[in-house]
């Protein structure tokens, strides 16, 4: 499955089996723009990637953990 900056909750859950132990609101935007930049699944373009969409991935892992 091909995941893109719009699928916010896929890519939580590809999040939490990737850093099953890190608490997503401790996680810096820098640092969560790469590691969904390094998931296997990621095919998008960096430069589509914003505060909004970032915050809406952090979000979404708060709520399954």
């Amino acid at each position: 499955m091909r995941l893109t900056w719009t699928d916010s909750l896929e890519i939580a859950l590809a999040l939490i089996d990737a850093h099953p132990d890190v608490d997503p609101k401790t996680v810096r935007f820098t640092d969560l723009r790469e590691w969904v930049m390094a998931l296997p699944e990621f095919e998008d373009d960096p430069a589509h990637c914003g505060e909004r969409v970032l915050e809406a991935i952090q979000l979404a892992w708060m709520e399954e953990v």
